[in-house]
Parts: C-alpha cells; sequence; structure tokens
C-alpha cells in the first residue's frame, strides 16, 4: 500500500502563494490516479485536482482553475499542487490521496481514493 506524506502548507496572505508537495513511499505515483482534495472547518472534503495514472488527463474543481496548477514528478515520484492567487476561501486542509484503478481517468469522489496523506494546512489571511 502507497503511503502518502504531504508538505508545504502554511500562512500566506490573499494574492499570495504556496506550493504543496506530496511525496510518495512504497509505490509508484505513476501507476495510480492521483488527486488533491481540501477540508474546511465544518465543510465536506472536496475535489480541488486531480491527474489520470496514465498522465493523459488533469482537471480541476472551477473554484481552483487558473489559479493552481497539479504536476507530477517521476524521478522524485512526488505530486506537487502549485497554487496561485489564493483566496480566503481557500483556507483548509489540503490532502493528497492515491487510487489504484485499472482504467486511466480522474477519479473526482473521495470514495474512490484507497490511500490518504496525513493533511497539511493552508490558511489564508485577508
Amino acid at each position: 500500500q502507497v503511503q502518502l506524506v504531504e508538505s508545504g502548507g502554511g500562512l500566506v496572505q490573499a494574492g499570495g502563494s504556496l506550493r504543496l508537495s506530496c511525496l510518495a513511499s512504497g509505490g509508484i505515483v505513476s501507476t495510480y490516479a492521483m488527486g488533491w482534495f481540501r477540508q474546511a472547518p465544518g465543510k465536506e472534503r472536496e475535489f480541488v485536482a486531480g491527474i489520470s495514472w496514465s498522465g493523459v488527463s488533469t482537471d480541476y474543481a472551477d473554484s481552483v482553475k487558473g489559479r493552481f496548477i497539479f504536476s507530477r514528478d517521476r524521478t522524485e515520484n512526488t505530486v506537487d499542487l502549485q497554487m496561485s492567487n489564493l483566496q480566503v476561501e481557500d483556507t483548509a486542509v489540503y490532502y493528497c490521496a492515491a487510487a489504484r484503478k485499472w482504467y486511466s481517468t480522474i477519479y473526482y469522489d473521495h470514495r474512490e481514493y484507497d490511500a490518504w496523506g496525513q493533511g497539511t494546512q493552508v490558511t489564508v489571511s485577508s
């Protein structure tokens, strides 16, 4: 079973940028559908960005399109989320997730994912 560890969260002012990184061990990220999710207090976990295991497809939640970029590094066995123009409403705990699937597509439902990181807090101040 792949293990995931996120890093890179923190406190930033609105309009600022952060880069989250997710390091995988016990598995190769290019063989998993990968996703970033977030959960704010009192809210459900929501999809932020995802990539198919083939790497052909990526997609983003409408709320982050044009501001966030999801990338995968096969050499480092990591997936990263570059976040720009952060807004107060982006404040949440961000989770990296992996899904071992036969069909190469993006999985938007958090219940499709088999492995999760511990989460990293992102706080955006106004």
